[in-house]
């Protein structure tokens, strides 16, 4: 056993990046394992490349944004909150700002001065090391049910007091997410609550959303329905596309998808969100007689962007060359309910391959939230997105990433 360290980390992104600095904080001898070239894939694409690092908000206002298990983050997020990680950063060089919703960004918009920053806390501390482009292939368990190490692709051995697992879920498995760390915890008797995609574009078969791919619709108010009920709704932004519909209200909505029910599941949108009826009912009648004369084809082209007009009347089944004086009121009707009502048809949700985070992961019940170590195996930790824990976008789960990892490193033996 020589050279034995006191803690190896599997995966050097946003969880396991922080959970090697607060273990060098703490004075042990930090092994990070990094199966791709480099540190931090993930947080190069966060936030479109510009990383939202996390929320500016008051750290007791993170739990109304976190989907799943928000009781099993308390420690986590009051022990490393916003404020903590901020002043890590800034201290090391990398400067912030706030944008909407609180969302905090560097100041560089490059996501990449984030990884950097981080691996640059870490390599400059002597008791660290880094080992890129390696696979662990088992944990190493004594009889004692501890954790000892890990086996390597190779089954080259390498001694530890403790092993943190921060192997990320399966969200973009392009950058090394593809679930292996399940597999890891599976064989030492985890239970994993069944992966499936959140924070992900929802799939229809509807033609006219296909038609309207590239279109951005902002303040409207899109409601999920499964079975003819409201199941939650959110004002916002959203985005035609190829498959279906996107953007944040969609990308929040899709954690309420239950698939068993997909058959029944509906997205309403409201389009304009900020009229009732009666006051939308008189804007149309204005806007029919200014244009009294012109085809119902461009009847709706003062309320809405022109392509999203003509599939409203579509919809409608008005005959699109009837003037617009001949529009009856029970066709004028038709128009109102669509413009406030508009039905897409929802078929499923995008794969891993575009999800922005995982909704599943190591069973909450099985770590200790105080320590983040496992209940199972002692000296196993876990930190990140394989546990069973997600919040809505704004920078959430990234810090999230970051108190796990944080406290898993705070706690090792």
């Amino acid at each position: 056993m020589t050279n034995k360290k006191d803690v190896i980390i599997i995966g050097g992104g946003a969880s396991g990046l922080m959970a090697a600095i607060s273990s060098l904080e703490c004075g042990k001898k930090v092994t990070l394992i990094e199966k791709n070239e480099k540190a931090g894939k993930k947080i190069y694409i966060t936030g479109k490349g510009r990383c939202n690092v996390t929320n500016n908000k008051d750290i007791s206002e993170f739990f109304d944004h976190i989907m799943k298990n928000k009781e099993f983050l308390y420690s986590a997020l009051y022990t490393f909150d916003n404020t903590r990680l901020l002043e890590l950063l800034h201290s090391n060089g990398l400067k912030t700002k706030v944008e909407r919703g609180d969302r905090v960004f560097p100041v560089s918009d490059k996501a990449s001065d984030v990884t950097k920053t981080l691996l640059n806390i870490i390599n400059t501390d002597k008791n660290s090391e880094i080992l890129y482009n390696t696979t662990v292939k088992d944990i190493i368990v004594n009889e004692n049910n501890e954790a000892q190490g890990v086996i390597l692709d190779d089954s080259k051995k390498l001694y530890a007091d403790n092993v943190i697992l921060a192997t990320g879920g399966k969200s973009y498995p392009l950058t090394g997410s593809d679930g292996y760390g399940y597999t890891l915890s599976k064989k030492l008797g985890h239970k994993v609550i069944n992966p499936v995609p959140a924070l992900v574009q929802m799939l229809s078969n509807d033609n006219w959303v296909h038609e309207l791919m590239g279109l951005t619709l902002k303040n409207v108010d899109v409601s999920l329905t499964i079975g003819g009920k409201v199941k939650n709704s959110q004002f916002g932004e959203l985005l035609f596309t190829h498959k279906g519909i996107s953007g944040p209200t969609v990308l929040y909505l899709s954690n309420f998808i239950d698939m068993n029910k997909i058959h029944d599941t509906k997205v309403k949108i409201d389009l304009k969100p900020a009229l009732d009826v009666k006051t939308l009912e008189k804007r149309l009648i204005k806007d029919f007689e200014k244009n009294n004369n012109k085809m119902v084809k461009s009847s709706l082209d003062l309320l809405l962007p022109k392509s999203l007009a003509i599939k409203i009347i579509e919809l409608s089944k008005i005959d699109k060359e009837k003037q617009i004086n001949q529009i009856t009121k029970e066709e004028r009707k038709l128009l109102l309910n669509l413009i406030k009502n508009l039905e897409v048809n929802i078929t499923g949700i995008g794969s891993f391959k575009e999800a922005i985070i995982t909704n599943g992961g190591i069973n909450v019940k099985e770590i200790n939230p105080s320590t983040m170590e496992s209940r199972i195996i002692k000296n196993l930790f876990f930190a990140g997105e394989v546990i069973d824990v997600h919040a809505t976008t704004g920078g959430y789960n990234l810090q999230i990433a970051f108190s796990t990892g944080y406290l898993a490193g705070q706690n090792v033996h």
